[in-house]
């Protein structure tokens, strides 16, 4: 392996590793791009390197393919391919000469998977992420001498069950937990630093930035300013392409809309927007599909963006054959953080006319009485849940030098 720069707190856990410091339970823990994955790798592969050839090693992330791109990539470029290989069909890796078998930890089903099994070391990925199942489970399975856990994660709400059952009690546990912060990261790119601080706001800023274990509460996008985020009039002629983003609603509302992207900013143009509740009125698909053509009118539309699980309606749309339809990516935190983002940056804008969307930005609210998980109050969010929508499945895709990443993955494989 060539010479790696190290950073401070780099070094402090290679010299606890180095003096038989590590403790049962290890959490590297803090914000993004702090520098604790690559190095908690490099720890878990020296640590593996002493242990019996003959044991049982177990790495996991919420799903396969979190753990791939967030571990098992970064351990292959750190070592070679000559000490670590892996086949995600088969559910093994080879570290070293250490059998190390992959696991998803996506819900409390997932703790099926590791039982019965005997482990002397196991590796987690974004712990938070995980189901409270798998890891009780999964500690009771590390019983041989000297086994131990290492994990990483950013900081979530304080009521997560990590931080009250595990975090807060480490004292009275064999437990050691080392904080990062991004500051912490001299590797970094100054100006990439700066950007990743200013794409960040709110609730995740104090997280994902400065490290901090914070409830989600009040206001979802505290960033919106109708001054600095609304205009009277969108120039439509220099070269870009058109998306309607839809939130399918039958009693609950339904919101269109229309939106006019450059590949890099992105204006909502005009929108619909139907309550069932407050009109008496329950409209079918077909009424829908005629609404969704006079939003479009005459224009070219690249792309209709919809839930996947508005089945009938995508049926419908597709039945009509003039426009084309895609599944929304429909992550939740995710798409709220990257909206945030791209409001703060100031590449979201919206039409003064799109009254509804510009009164659900001031209105769409943290549940503050959820525990152990962020929660949105499922009320004024028909037309944020499409601006999301559009967010992730449209910008997400073309905004490459955005600087804040996606860090969840719902993909359960």
């Amino acid at each position: 392996m060539e010479e790696t720069h190290f950073t401070e707190k780099q070094k402090k856990i290679v010299s606890m590793l180095k003096h038989k410091k590590l403790k049962r339970i290890n959490l590297l823990e803090g914000s993004v791009r702090s520098g604790k994955t690559w190095i908690s790798l490099l720890v878990w592969a020296m640590w593996i390197a002493n242990r019996p050839e003959d044991g049982n090693y177990l790495m996991c992330a919420k799903t396969l393919t979190s753990l791939r791109r967030n571990c098992l990539e970064p351990l292959v470029d750190i070592l070679g391919s000559a000490n670590f290989s892996y086949s995600i069909p088969a559910k093994e890796g080879r570290l070293f000469k250490h059998r190390i078998y992959l696991e998803g930890a996506a819900d409390a089903r997932s703790e099926g998977k590791i039982r019965g099994l005997t482990l002397d070391g196991a590796y987690c990925d974004e712990l938070t992420l995980f189901a409270e199942e798998f890891f009780s489970m999964l500690l009771s399975r590390l019983s041989r001498p000297g086994a131990k856990l290492i994990a990483t994660t950013n900081p979530d709400s304080p009521s997560h069950w990590l931080y009250q059952d595990y975090i807060k009690r480490s004292e009275d546990l064999d437990m050691l937990i080392e904080s990062y912060t991004i500051d912490d990261n001299d590797t970094l790119d100054p100006k990439y630093v700066a950007a990743l601080k200013n794409e960040y706001t709110g609730v995740f800023y104090d997280r994902y930035i400065l490290g901090l274990w914070r409830q989600a509460e009040g206001l979802v996008y505290p960033m919106f300013d109708a001054e600095k985020h609304t205009v009277k009039s969108v120039d439509t002629s220099k070269p870009g392409q058109w998306y309607i983003s839809i939130d399918y609603g039958t009693l609950n509302p339904c919101a269109m809309g229309l939106w006019w992207f450059d590949g890099i900013n992105a204006v909502q143009v005009s929108e619909y927007y139907h309550d069932g509740r407050k009109t008496r009125r329950q409209l079918t698909d077909e009424e829908y599909y005629s609404a969704l053509e006079e939003l479009a009118g005459k224009r070219q539309i690249r792309n209709v963006i919809v839930d996947p699980s508005a089945a009938s309606f995508i049926a419908c749309i597709r039945k009509h054959g003039r426009l084309s339809v895609r599944g929304a990516d429909n992550r939740v935190l995710d798409g709220i953080r990257l909206t945030g983002s791209l409001l703060a940056s100031e590449k979201i804008k919206i039409a003064a006319e799109c009254e509804n969307t510009i009164r659900e930005f001031g209105l769409y609210c943290w549940d503050e009485n959820s525990t152990g998980m962020d929660k949105v109050i499922k009320e004024n969010d028909h037309a944020m849940d499409q601006t999301r929508y559009f967010a992730m499945t449209v910008m997400r895709r073309h905004i490459r030098g955005l600087a804040t990443p996606v860090m969840e993955d719902q993909e359960d494989v």
